[in-house]
């Protein structure tokens, strides 16, 4: 375990709040976490000292890096919503990737020596073959996408100029939420489904949509891997000791490695709240694919990872038990 500080962007956020409280709970002292709490919000920071800045604020983030004796860098703080990309991409490419950039120099310019960074499964686009390999080709089809594969290819470059070492961690479809309760997805207007058919169920939302009833699936709709952040979280720590045991720079697939329908993800959830969801059915998406599932035994392999919340059940069951408590909460105000 590293005695020195650790910097955590988006550390407010939803992923990032879950692996701050796991590195709570694993005794890291030195935790700062900077998150402009545009999206995060400051009672989800369960651990450490929470500065609100911009990752894009070299001033700030160079400060925090020497008066902190930064030598790890966990990087969740981006835009994340992919309509939105498309809608006003110079959105993302500036907080994204811009921003990246110049967390990236002042890293450099400090000695940070390693960089764990939060990407997605959306740098592979419409993959060509199922279940998806780290090697498989990076063509997104969205600026969202993009804008992480660019900063992905800058980390890439920069530690091939330097010592600094990496973890590049591609994320599949994050759910559920920590299961004693404590933080979770709090997000308005989120997209994920299992928050968006959570709210429904509650009646936070009028309807849940399905994109597409005709895919070549099972059930005819689309496939995804969904991962509880609780595990996801766990790997960013796996990560942490990875490096800190002298584990050369690698990028790693988070995901389980099967997937589960819309249809079956709908299904938990109403078997969990005990009614049925006002379900619609629409028009397929542009750009989604039938089936996007990781094949994620490097990261089991090189990380020593073993997921606990492998069960669709649980991970809806915690998203549900989150959401009636943030209704309550609203009731409540």
């Amino acid at each position: 375990m590293t005695r020195k500080g650790i910097l955590v962007t988006g550390g407010a956020g939803y992923i990032g709040s879950h692996v701050v409280k796991q590195l709570g709970e694993a005794g890291y002292g030195n935790i700062v976490v900077l998150d402009n709490l545009s999206k995060g919000f400051r009672d989800a920071v369960l651990y450490g000292e929470l500065v609100v800045g911009d990752t894009g604020d070299r001033e700030l983030v160079g400060q925090l890096l020497r008066e902190h004796a930064i030598d790890s860098v966990l990087h969740f703080a981006a835009h994340t919503i992919v309509p939105e990309s498309v809608a006003d991409p110079l959105k993302y490419y500036g907080n994204n990737t811009c921003s990246t950039r110049s967390l990236l120099q002042c890293c450099a310019e400090a000695g940070v020596k390693h960089f764990i960074f939060s990407s997605t499964a959306a740098v592979y686009g419409i993959p060509e073959t199922i279940p998806v390999t780290e090697e498989a080709p990076k063509q997104p089809i969205n600026p969202y996408g993009t804008s992480k594969l660019m900063s992905e290819m800058m980390l890439q470059d920069l530690a091939a100029a330097s010592d600094l070492r990496f973890v590049i961690l591609r994320y599949f479809n994050v759910a559920g939420c920590d299961p004693q309760g404590r933080i979770g997805q709090s997000t308005p207007e989120a997209t994920l489904l299992t928050k968006v058919a959570c709210e429904a169920a509650l009646g936070v939302r009028d309807e849940i949509a399905i994109f597409g009833t005709d895919y070549p699936t099972p059930d005819g709709t689309g496939i995804r891997d969904y991962i509880h952040v609780e595990d996801l979280a766990d790997a960013h720590l796996k990560a942490l000791d990875y490096l800190a045991a002298g584990g050369e720079s690698v990028v790693l697939n988070c995901g389980y490695g099967h997937g589960y329908s819309v249809r079956e993800v709908l299904n938990a959830v109403e078997k969990a709240h005990g009614a049925p969801l006002p379900i619609v059915e629409r028009e397929r998406r542009a750009g989604d694919p039938p089936s996007l599932v990781a094949d994620a035994s490097r990261a089991r392999r090189l990380l020593g990872w073993t997921p606990r919340y492998d069960d669709l059940d649980v991970i809806v069951s915690t998203a549900l038990a989150w959401e009636k408590k943030l209704l309550q909460k609203r009731h409540a105000g």
